[in-house]
C-alpha cells in the first residue's frame, strides 16, 4: 500500500501532498459549483424539448467541443486499459445520469431531485474504495456518515413522500453517476481530468449524435428551454469535469467527492433565484452541518492502495 498523502515522510514531501490536498479541494468545490445549476437548468430544458433530445444532445454537443480540446492539446490517445475505464465513465456521466435525471425532471421539480441525489457522496466513497483503490480511515466515514444523516434529516423534513418512479430514477442515477466519478477520478491521475471527460465525450459521439438527430425539436422551444439545454452542454457535460475529475484526481475521490454534500444546498439556492422555488431555515442549518462534515473529512487519513 502506497503512502497516504497525510504520512510525514519529510516535511517537504508532506507540504507538497497537502498542497496537491488543497488544490484537489478548490477544483472540485468549483465542480460542484457549476454542477450545482444543472438540476434546475434540466428542468428548465425539458419543459420544451424531449428528455432524449435534451441527454443525448448534451453529450453530442460537448463531445464536438472535446475533439477540438484534444486536438489543440494534441493528447495521446488512451491505452486499451483506459479505453476500458472510459466506456465506464461515459456510461455513468455521459449516458446514465444525465438521461434518467432528465426522465425524472418531467414528473418532479429540481429542489426534489437535489435532496434525492444528495446521496451521491456517500456512493462515490463506496466507490473509492472498489474502483480507485483508497482506503479512508474510521474518522472519515463518521464525518461523511454525519453529513449524509444532516442530509437525509432535511429529506425527511421536506416530506418527499411515497417513493415514485421518478426518486428510482434519481437513484438510479446516482448509482451510475458515482462508479463514473470514481472511475473517472482514478483515471485521471493519469490521463487527466479535461483529458479523461473529453475522450469519454468522444467514445460516446457514435451513440450520442445519431439518437440527438432522431429527436431534434420539431415544434416551438423557448428561450428559457434552449438556454437551460446550453448550460448543461457547456458547463454541465463540459468544463464543470474539467475541475471535477483534476480536483478528485489530486484530492482523492474519497475526500474531495465529499464536496459534493454542498451540492443539494447550493442546487436549492439556485433553484429559488431562478424558478422560484421556496429556501427553508432547515436548508440552511443543513448547509452548516454539510460545511462542518467535508472540514471533518477533509482532516481525515485516507490511504491509497
Amino acid at each position: 500500500m502506497e503512502r497516504s498523502s497525510n504520512v510525514i515522510a519529510t516535511p517537504a514531501v508532506a507540504a507538497s501532498a497537502r498542497r496537491d490536498e488543497l488544490r484537489g479541494l478548490a477544483l472540485a468545490l468549483l465542480g460542484v459549483a457549476i454542477f450545482s445549476f444543472s438540476l434546475p437548468a434540466t428542468r428548465l430544458a425539458v419543459a420544451d424539448l424531449d428528455p432524449m433530445f435534451v441527454a443525448f444532445g448534451r453529450a453530442a454537443v460537448a463531445a464536438v467541443f472535446s475533439v477540438f480540446v484534444l486536438w489543440a492539446w494534441r493528447a495521446p490517445r488512451p491505452t486499451r486499459e483506459q479505453w476500458r475505464s472510459l466506456a465506464i465513465v461515459a456510461f455513468g456521466v455521459v449516458f446514465g445520469f444525465p438521461l434518467l435525471t432528465a426522465l425524472a425532471l418531467r414528473d418532479v421539480d429540481s429542489s426534489h431531485g437535489a435532496v434525492v441525489i444528495a446521496l451521491l457522496p456517500a456512493c462515490t466513497a463506496v466507490f473509492a474504495v472498489l474502483r480507485a483503490g483508497e482506503d479512508p480511515a474510521r474518522g472519515f466515514w463518521i464525518a461523511a456518515g454525519a453529513g449524509l444523516v444532516a442530509v437525509l434529516a432535511f429529506i425527511a423534513s421536506q416530506g418527499v413522500g411515497a417513493i415514485g418512479l421518478a426518486d428510482l430514477e434519481l437513484l438510479a442515477g446516482t448509482v451510475v453517476c458515482a462508479l463514473a466519478y470514481a472511475e473517472g477520478g482514478a483515471l485521471s491521475r493519469s490521463l487527466g481530468g479535461p483529458q479523461t471527460i473529453c475522450w469519454a465525450l468522444v467514445l460516446s459521439a457514435p451513440l450520442s449524435i445519431p439518437i440527438t438527430l432522431a429527436f431534434l425539436p420539431a415544434g416551438e422551444v423557448g428561450t428559457n428551454a434552449w438556454l437551460g439545454f446550453a448550460y448543461v452542454s457547456a458547463f454541465s457535460m463540459f468544463l464543470g469535469f474539467f475541475a471535477w475529475y483534476a480536483g478528485l484526481a489530486l484530492g482523492g475521490v474519497a475526500k474531495a467527492g465529499q464536496t459534493q454534500l454542498l451540492q443539494t444546498p447550493l442546487t436549492l439556492v439556485l433553484a429559488a433565484l431562478v424558478l422560484g422555488e421556496h429556501i427553508t431555515v432547515l436548508a440552511m442549518v443543513c448547509t452548516v452541518a454539510v460545511l462542518a462534515s467535508i472540514v471533518g473529512t477533509q482532516r481525515a487519513r485516507v490511504e491509497r492502495r
